[in-house]
């Protein structure tokens, strides 16, 4: 067997040993790029099939439970978190049904959290009508400066993005500060983001 057969055949047997991705509400196997389901009971992500899919992108079909996360990511402009007294570089922010907003802080050990002040959201939240209609629970702020570059992220984005980019954190961190492969990776998704959503919202 060539080194190009065998890398296929360990391709292949590595795809079938993959554990399979189920629909959380119907146990239907789902594919890649599927959507999620918020469930506000567990606080958490469920993996939607296709037809579950389509159940819940119906208003109020998940009642106070369950709500399909959106599919629409926006790149703001003209925007700073700055007064949002973030921490660190890489932060995503999602206002709570109660009306508070919370911070994540992506780590190597998963997000820490902290409310924002609410005089500070709300000042920063009113220059932008973007920020205003985002949807509490699963629409997340979700900003990054990034330092090696000299520029910056700003994006209204769904929640299990964030969710996914916490995943690469987790995956690529290595020593104190990161090492270079985590903020080549941080880098690449938000290059990724650019290239598949990157027309501006005004956010004035």
């Amino acid at each position: 067997m060539t080194t190009g057969a065998l890398r296929r055949a360990i391709h292949r047997a590595a795809r079938r040993s993959a554990p399979l991705e189920r629909c959380g509400m119907c146990a239907a196997p789902v594919g890649p790029g599927h959507r999620h389901v918020w469930d506000e009971q567990d606080a958490g992500l469920l993996c939607a099939c296709p037809p579950c899919t389509l159940l819940f992108e119906r208003e109020a079909a998940g009642g106070s439970r369950y709500e399909l996360v959106p599919d629409r990511r926006r790149r703001l402009t003209g925007l700073s978190a700055d007064e949002l007294g973030v921490p660190v570089g890489l932060a995503f922010f999602v206002r709570q049904r109660d009306g508070r907003t919370v911070g994540h802080y992506p780590s190597p050990l998963g997000t820490t959290e902290a409310e924002v002040d609410a005089n500070a959201w709300r000042a920063v939240e009113a220059r932008s009508p973007a920020l205003a209609a985002m949807r509490p629970r699963v629409e997340a702020f979700l900003t990054w400066t990034d330092t090696r570059r000299g520029g910056g992220e700003r994006w209204v984005v769904p929640v299990d993005d964030c969710f996914r980019l916490v995943a690469l954190v987790r995956g690529n961190w290595t020593g104190m500060s990161g090492g270079s492969a985590v903020w080549r990776e941080i880098a690449r998704f938000f290059d990724d983001l650019g290239r598949r959503h990157g027309r501006p919202t005004d956010s004035e």
